[in-house]
């Protein structure tokens, strides 16, 4: 608890919440703009409203998310890597486990802020692009905060193994340049039977299958639980197991 009061005192001074806030605002504001182009979905049976929603989550699912988390680890790394911070902090009677523990929660905590701003974000534009093409986009709140918990509870093996690359990887460049290019093949894994070995892909495979729930003409895009959950585990654990081990020893040599 100690230590996670010290990173949220860190959080304070830092600019990652605005970082998040302007990313949420350019990934909505040309739907806002655009919300015309959501009459033309006839042909795959979904309404404009659920095109307007689901076509925004698919954005922030495929790219915008996991770029958030490819930005905040990094930057999180390197706050603590500017003027030997991390080294007096090893240096001090505390467990480099823990304090490697303690930043893995707190990078929850701020994706977790990020969810929220994707939420209230959708609702703020839902009532910008109703006045503005007058017809109604709003949908059912039910609806939306299940998919951004769906979506939430998805990414935390992705976070785990960005975050995991961001320990190992003491290059913020080549740390940054290895996520993003992680993020593009998900398009293509996602419809692979492997797909569940691929933690980059989760979100996206989610708002995928609700957006085939909601358009009637488009198919069944299913998930299976076996052994997509057990493998998500796996992966999750052993990449907290293997940042906590080579946490700091980059900085210590």
């Amino acid at each position: 608890m100690n230590l996670l009061l010290i990173e949220g005192r860190k959080l304070k001074r830092s600019k990652l919440l605005w970082i998040l806030i302007a990313a949420i605002l350019i990934m909505w504001i040309p739907c806002v703009l655009n919300a015309d182009v959501n009459f033309d979905m006839e042909t795959e049976g979904i309404s404009p409203e659920n095109n307007f929603f689901i076509q925004g989550f698919m954005g922030f699912a495929w790219f915008l998310f996991p770029a958030s988390i490819v930005v905040i680890t990094v930057l999180i790394a390197q706050t603590e890597r500017k003027n030997r911070g991390l080294l007096k902090m090893l240096s001090l009677p505390v467990h480099p486990g823990g304090l490697c523990l303690s930043k893995f929660v707190i990078l929850l905590f701020l994706l977790a802020a990020e969810m929220l701003f994707m939420v209230l974000g959708y609702f703020l534009s839902a009532e910008a692009a109703s006045g503005l093409e007058h017809y109604d986009f709003s949908v059912d709140v039910s609806m939306v905060l299940r998919t951004a918990g769906l979506v939430y509870l998805a990414s935390v093996p992705m976070v785990a193994l960005y975050y995991m690359l961001s320990v190992l990887i003491t290059s913020s460049v080549f740390s940054v340049g290895i996520g993003l290019a992680l993020i593009v093949p998900s398009v293509l894994v996602m419809n692979t039977k492997a797909w569940f070995v691929y933690p980059p892909c989760y979100p996206f495979r989610i708002v995928t299958a609700q957006m085939h729930d909601l358009a009637t003409k488009m198919g069944s895009f299913d998930y299976e639980l076996v052994p997509w959950i057990p493998a998500a585990a796996v992966i999750t654990v052993l990449c907290i197991v293997i940042s906590c081990i080579f946490f700091g020893r980059g900085e210590v040599r």
